[in-house]
């Protein structure tokens, strides 16, 4: 298993918000919800996203840009719009100084905003749920990745456009399964762009020495893993391999899995019940003691109030 691979594996959407919003300009939201992870896919016409520290993107037709919460953002017809709405989280919206707007801009199934054949359309996919979108990804990612019209072609998003509008049995699953593959399909994408800020791994994925390598960290990531050992299975010297690896990766092999057998704990504590002992386990660590000093020193936290939901320290 390629690093990439690995960690697009772990998108899970489960009840995922998703909407067909509708809109007359001038118009303005800002999202407050503290998602995880959105999409939004701009159908008809552009939009611009920005953000309290003046950062700001211009998304055109055809365009998809995800983001990366709990920081908020504004989606506007254009820069200098101030925010007529307001959306918390649950989904909730309001005007800024609190007004519900939730059955004034109901325009259906999914479908919500201004005017119902609007100037702009975008269709818009929220992950809610903290277990849903891994550690390992977000941490991969910036808080804004535009993949632009002309960088790729999938038939995802017409189709995620006819059916988040449809009722009917099993609907829920099916847009939760489009949502995942539509964002799998824009981050290989992004991912994969020239010019791209990747992180040092995915670079160093088709180098002919480190690329075999990091597949064999993420194939078997509970593995007795040593420098040596990694040298010898892709055919060089203890002492290339380390400094191809620092060089291309920018951390040690052995660093390298340390965070990788950790990112992977942190998400079995989000996304199941299982043991710190069955864990540890999984990850390589040979008690629940040492995967527990570990994880503390790298996280801030115990394991236990990890998957409570506790917050790291900044």
């Amino acid at each position: 298993m390629d690093a990439l691979t690995d960690l697009l594996d772990g998108p899970r959407a489960r009840g995922a918000f998703l909407l067909r919003a509708s809109l007359d300009p001038p118009w303005s939201v800002r999202i407050e919800d503290r998602a995880p992870l959105c999409l939004v896919a701009m159908v008809r016409s552009g939009a611009w996203v920005r953000y309290d520290d003046g950062e700001r993107v211009e998304l055109r037709p055809g365009d998809v840009a995800v983001t990366r919460g709990p920081e908020p953002y504004v989606v506007s017809d254009a820069p200098a719009t101030e925010p007529q709405i307001v959306i918390h989280p649950g989904q909730r919206c309001t005007t800024p100084d609190g007004v519900s707007l939730s059955e004034a801009m109901d325009l259906g199934v999914r479908s919500w905003g201004t005017a119902p054949d609007g100037a702009t359309v975008m269709l818009v996919g929220a992950y809610q749920m903290r277990g849903a979108v891994t550690q390992r990804l977000l941490a991969a990612l910036p808080r804004l990745a535009v993949v632009r019209r002309e960088d790729w072609d999938s038939p995802l998003v017409p189709l995620l456009g006819q059916e988040i509008v449809r009722d009917e049995p099993g609907q829920d699953v099916m847009l939760d399964r489009l949502l995942d593959l539509l964002l799998i399909t824009v981050l290989r994408a992004w991912f994969a762009r020239p010019g791209a800020r990747t992180p040092g791994w995915y670079r160093a994925h088709g180098d002919p020495m480190v690329g075999p390598a990091l597949r064999l960290l993420h194939d078997d990531v509970a593995h007795t893993w040593t420098v040596a050992g990694l040298a010898e299975k892709v055919g060089a010297s203890r002492a290339a391999l380390a400094q191809r690896f620092v060089k291309l990766v920018g951390e040690p092999p052995m660093t390298y899995l340390t965070s990788l057998r950790l990112a992977q704990a942190a998400d079995l504590l989000r996304e199941g019940d299982g043991t710190l002992d069955a864990i540890a386990r999984q990850v390589g660590y040979g008690t629940a003691f040492a995967l527990s000093t570990a994880f503390k020193r790298e996280y801030g936290v115990s394991p236990q109030e990890y998957r409570s939901g506790a917050p790291a320290p900044s």
